[in-house]
């Protein structure tokens, strides 16, 4: 039979890549930022805002949607697709990252991990079996693998034995991922694909060995790369990116989760990244920070008190081409909820519009100088406090 996923290379650059996933939902053209949507929401925007500014492809959680509503209930509703009325392809974490995030709320076996819930106290059990037909019930395109996540800093040893236990319940992820295919065919979305997380911390040898297990233990879809954003040196994290994309597939996507800072963003695709995702555009938003090509800001700050000027004067959101700088700022000093949504829609607009700038610029043959003036450009001011 034949595949419903599939990558095809449109344009490279060195490492980086232009290029088209195929999922049954649609296709996703890289690079590409994911939106986040936590709880089957990205806050603050509905399904239509997402269309409107170019998003084809959002992150749903699923540790979260399984302690509420609960994924049995989503599968009962038809799904995530038909539950939160977002009909483009949908990705969803394991939970791997939030789980081994509670810390004193967990314990971590061979088996699993069982933990407190940060919601009620409640006892929990993810193993890598429950975790498939979690992802399952929820019904995304892709799902990731359950994976052992450890801070950006942590020494060798604790880095390898995550590592080796990630590789080890991938292996127990690919078995039952097999058998949900074959045993339920009215899952919401019966034709998904399981990614792989390579894992090893900011240690050199140990995401080579994890990008080698993987690699022998089945011909994947597409790829993660976990561990990454979590405590350790911007250097140390692009050194890594660049291990990686010596040892992966060429011809199939990878995914760099949890990164979503507009530079990283940049710097991730030079080194050979596809797919992203964050929830620092929404995140941020709600306090008032704001992306712009000249850097970050915060509308909080007094300077934007009579400032006629949009957020960013390239952007072409709804904030920036309705709103001037003062008017969001009032809204923030008064807390008024629109301007969280109006911010939040902007970050999240810039970072899907900095990846579609990225795209035509490898399509243009012009990657590697717009990366370099971009960059420069946006370090070249200090943020605003």
């Amino acid at each position: 039979m034949t595949s419903p996923f599939g990558f095809t290379l449109a344009a490279t650059d060195g490492p980086a890549r232009a290029g088209t996933f195929t999922t049954p939902h649609g296709i996703v053209d890289t690079p590409q930022f994911m939106p986040v949507g936590t709880l089957a929401s990205v806050k603050a925007l509905d399904p239509d805002d997402l269309t409107r500014l170019g998003a084809t492809m959002i992150l749903a959680n699923a540790y979260h949607l399984h302690l509420r509503p609960t994924d049995g209930t989503v599968r009962a509703m038809g799904g995530l697709h038909r539950f939160m009325h977002w009909h483009g392809p949908i990705l969803t974490d394991s939970g791997g990252f939030q789980v081994f995030s509670l810390e004193g709320l967990r314990t971590i076996g061979e088996d699993g991990v069982e933990f407190r819930s940060h919601l009620d106290g409640s006892l929990h059990q993810f193993t890598p079996e429950s975790v498939m037909r979690i992802e399952r019930n929820l019904g995304a395109d892709v799902i990731m693998q359950f994976d052992h996540v450890v801070p950006g800093q942590t020494p060798e040893f604790p880095a390898r034995d995550a590592m080796e236990r990630s590789v080890r319940w991938l292996e127990r992820c690919r078995i039952a991922f097999a058998e949900l295919e074959r045993d339920d065919p009215d899952s919401p979305s019966p034709d998904q694909a399981l990614f792989p997380i390579v894992q090893g911390g900011i240690h050199a040898h140990l995401r080579r060995e994890s990008s080698t297990a993987i690699r022998e233990m089945a011909d994947w879809a597409g790829y993660g790369i976990g561990g990454l954003s979590v405590g350790e040196a911007k250097p140390d994290m692009y050194a890594m990116i660049e291990v990686v994309d010596q040892e992966l597939p060429r011809d199939r996507p990878r995914y760099l989760m949890g990164v979503g800072f507009p530079e990283d963003l940049v710097e991730g695709v030079a080194r050979g990244v596809d797919i992203f995702d964050c929830v620092a555009p929404t995140r941020m938003g709600r306090t008032g920070a704001f992306f712009t090509n000249d850097g970050r800001r915060n509308i909080r700050n007094a300077v934007f008190r009579l400032d006629p000027a949009p957020l960013d004067a390239e952007c072409t959101c709804v904030a920036c081409t309705r709103f001037s700088r003062a008017y969001l700022r009032h809204l923030f000093v008064t807390e008024e909820l629109l301007g969280l949504r109006l911010l939040s829609l902007h970050n999240v607009h810039f970072l899907v519009a900095l990846m579609r700038d990225a795209r035509a610029a490898l399509l243009g043959g012009s990657f590697t100088s717009w990366s370099r003036g971009w960059l420069a450009r946006y370090h070249s001011r200090l943020p605003t406090p």
